[in-house]
């Protein structure tokens, strides 16, 4: 039996009508291989004999997204509920002359040609969905030997290995999280190629490789993912300022589990299926800078500003990948405050609620507790922050400010390089309960105004 979600309804109504147009119409691919396992997919893709042009005739909500490949989303609100469904008409392809896209596409009435052209086995599947009432997995049509690989726990890629790969290079990684995430071995014959052949990797647009390796770490097994992505040679090639963290020491002191490499998949390995992209990269990059900073100094290993060359790192990699704006920042500020943990005992009030106001706070606690786990055990300190955070009312880390810059300029002073300070020092005493009224901040302002005046920073 099928789920009972909108998804899975909107593609059952999809393919029933487009059966009784008489065009055979299929479950296709991933959420064949996940309901097989099992599983309740989140997504439903279609696989019809009809062409795109009668499949948008046939549904007035949809629009071509890849009309060129026979490529369809049909929208439809089964209980009021809107889903958009994939529904694309069965073809083969011909070659791939860019390591992406086919040149040209023939469309075919035939589910077994279709699954032809797949990835790997286990994404070849199709599944009649009235059929799909009864017995879920007789209603399977397995062309291509999906149905063993799944049983045996193994990727194997459909046909020839090298062609397919040849044919999009981001199937190589596709490999990878497909045996990470399902807990699943790569085929002898399968895996070979995908070391030969790991250097076209370096062809892919950024942008399909960011969305790759985010899938990966976010996933559930981003430590498997990692492992395989360094055991095929292709984590050189996408990511290779990760790859250089491998056999680079850690003081043993602080670091008992081992090298920069092992801390980081330890780390990984914490990660829980359907965290936020920026906290696994954070995670990922947080100890990036080590390698270029490792020095072996008298008394022991030391890696000197590696936080400050990991954030320029981290914003480069994030730049390279094309993330956007607010990620990139969110990730390089994960990467720049993760040591802070070490002296959240001894902050003062107003640093500690300063601390506080970093975005999306919570990443930064978890990245620091698995930070901990991966190395030394140790909880002390981020109990404490966790404690102080979840207690410290929201109107004290932010509260409305006593004194603005329009209260200094109404007391006759002009904007100059100390009059920043001046605000932050009447903050902080805010912040620290030092001053709790109007008057006596604009007292201390003033006092400090004059002071930086005097001094020749503020202009009066």
């Amino acid at each position: 039996m099928l789920p009972e979600t909108a998804a899975a309804r909107a593609a059952v109504e999809i393919a029933r009508r487009l059966r009784q147009a008489g065009y055979e119409a299929l479950l296709a691919g991933g959420c064949v291989r996940d309901l097989a396992l099992g599983g309740s997919p989140k997504d439903y893709d279609v696989a019809t004999a009809a062409e795109p042009t009668r499949v948008m005739e046939m549904f007035p909500q949809s629009y071509g997204v890849g009309a060129h490949f026979g490529v369809v989303l049909v929208e439809t609100a089964p209980g009021g509920e809107r889903v958009v469904t994939e529904v694309a008409t069965f073809r083969s392809d011909g070659s791939y002359s860019d390591g992406r896209r086919p040149d040209a596409v023939r469309y075919t009435t035939s589910a077994a040609e279709d699954a032809a052209r797949r990835d790997f086995t286990i994404n070849g599947l199709f599944l009649d969905p009235v059929r799909a009432q009864g017995n879920l997995r007789e209603a399977v049509l397995d062309f291509v030997g999906g149905l063993d690989d799944l049983d045996a726990g193994v990727v194997r890629a459909i046909g020839c290995a090298e062609q397919r790969f040849a044919e999009d290079h981001l199937r190589l990684l596709r490999g990878v999280r497909f045996a990470a995430r399902l807990r699943f071995e790569i085929e002898k014959q399968t895996w070979s190629p995908m070391r030969a052949m790991a250097s076209a990797l370096g062809q892919v647009s950024r942008e399909r490789v960011r969305d790759e390796l985010t899938r990966m770490l976010t996933e559930g097994s981003s430590r498997r993912a990692l492992e395989m992505l360094e055991e095929t040679e292709m984590l050189a090639v996408v990511l290779p300022e990760v790859a250089r963290m491998r056999g680079v020491e850690q003081p043993a002191e602080f670091h008992p589990e081992g090298d920069v490499w092992e801390h980081t998949l330890r780390l990984m390995e914490q990660l829980e299926t359907g965290c936020s992209s920026t906290l696994a990269w954070g995670a990922l990059l947080h100890d990036v800078g080590k390698p270029t900073t490792f020095r072996r100094a008298p008394e022991r290993i030391r890696f000197d500003g590696h936080v400050e060359v990991g954030v320029r790192m981290s914003e480069e990699i994030t730049r390279r990948l094309r993330f956007s704006r607010d990620d990139s920042e969110q990730i390089a500020t994960l990467v720049a405050h993760h040591m802070r943990f070490g002296d959240v005992m001894r902050m003062k009030e107003s640093t500690l609620k300063r601390f506080f106001r970093l975005e999306s706070f919570a990443e930064h606690l978890a990245l620091h507790r698995m930070d901990c786990l991966a190395s030394h055990g140790n909880l002390g300190n981020w109990k404490y922050a966790k404690q102080r955070w979840e207690t410290t009312p929201e109107v004290a880390i932010h509260p409305k400010r006593l004194v603005t810059g329009r209260d200094l300029i109404a007391a006759g002073f002009r904007a100059g390089p100390g009059f920043s300070k001046v605000l932050q020092t009447v903050e902080d005493a805010q912040l620290e309960r030092a001053v709790t009224t109007r008057e006596a901040a604009l007292k201390m302002a003033l006092k400090l105004a004059q002071a930086q005046m005097s001094a020749g920073e503020t202009d009066g």
